[in-house]
């Protein structure tokens, strides 16, 4: 440290004298817009940062709280007009966080004009329709945020690793393995594509986060979760099957994002070895895309304003 500044790979750490930090964050590294991500070159860490030093993690947490009330002033604004939407989609590997993720960032969050919906599994009823028609059933009304905890990209991601579950979708030109080739996939990333674009098109702002944590963060995690008697109901033996899969995963990451990543729709890929961190990020930049958009109340009509008028008339002159 010298003169109380601590440079970091992402942002600044100003130290004042009771050791209360401030992060000048630069998000726009962490954002993809076309075909250059390289998974293997993207940090999942940050130097400098340490989950364990508790005065970090005291100041991220109140930089978090100053987002979050920002955020809450933005959705009362949406949700009184209804033109805007948003969709938040989030992306990870086993153990990355993105349960807590939600959890932390929007903590105490007014519930009207807010869902979270998880996408595992397609169930016999979603195999019958489209693969983005269970996703059309849960997306926000405008004036809503949306949370996808997974997505439709697990019909690249998970999919694309195991493609023999294609066949269980029945479709009239995928008849055996054989066809789930490079022009399938092609194909599925052009719907994605077009898929966002219809949503901004309408009104929604769709932001796509990747929480990239490294194979020994997630080893450890994994750990925690088989030794911590607190932890083990999150424990799931088909993790450790996938990891086994983790190469697969990783350049299945890199051919979605890459495909799918445009300057309307970017990417953001969150390193996200330290938790705190990473939801310092997210929230961010959530505050700071919402920050752009031309929000404010309704005005009150002639008609309205005398009708409100008569109302306060008629309660201040109710006999007790």
């Amino acid at each position: 440290m010298i003169g109380g500044i601590v440079a970091v790979q992402c942002g600044i750490i100003v130290f004042n004298d009771v050791l209360k930090g401030v992060f000048a964050m630069d998000t726009k590294q962490y954002k993809f817009v076309g075909k250059d991500f390289d998974i293997e070159a993207a940090p999942t860490k940050i130097d400098g940062y340490n989950d364990e030093d508790m005065a970090m993690v005291e100041n991220v947490k109140g930089q978090i709280e100053a987002n979050l009330k920002k955020l809450k002033k933005f959705q009362k604004k949406m949700y009184s007009r209804s033109r805007y939407g948003v969709v938040l989609v989030f992306q990870a590997l086993d153990a990355a966080g993105k349960d807590s993720m939600i959890a932390h960032i929007f903590s105490g969050i007014d519930p009207v004009g807010f869902t979270v919906n998880n996408f595992k599994q397609p169930s016999k009823t979603d195999l019958s329709h489209d693969y983005l028609w269970r996703i059309h059933q849960k997306l926000p009304e405008r004036g809503a945020i949306g949370v996808l905890n997974r997505s439709y990209y697990e019909d690249v991601l998970v999919s694309r690793v195991h493609p023999e579950l294609i066949l269980n979708a029945n479709l009239p030109n995928v008849l055996s393995i054989d066809d789930v080739n490079d022009a399938f996939w092609d194909g599925r990333y052009e719907d994605i594509r077009q898929f966002e674009k219809y949503l901004t098109r309408n009104g929604y702002v769709v932001l796509k986060f990747f929480l990239h944590v490294s194979k020994g963060e997630q080893k450890k995690r994994f750990e925690r979760r088989i030794t911590m008697p607190e932890k083990n109901w999150k424990f799931s033996a088909s993790d450790i099957k996938e990891r086994q899969y983790w190469d697969e995963y990783q350049l299945a990451y890199e051919k979605a994002i890459n495909e799918t990543a445009t300057k309307n729709n970017p990417w953001y890929v969150i390193p996200s070895d330290s938790k705190w961190y990473s939801r310092l990020v997210v929230s961010d930049i959530l505050t700071k895309r919402l920050g752009k958009l031309d929000l404010s109340f309704p005005e009150v009509t002639a008609e309205q304003k005398a009708a409100m008028d008569d109302a306060l008339h008629r309660l201040e002159n109710e006999k007790d």
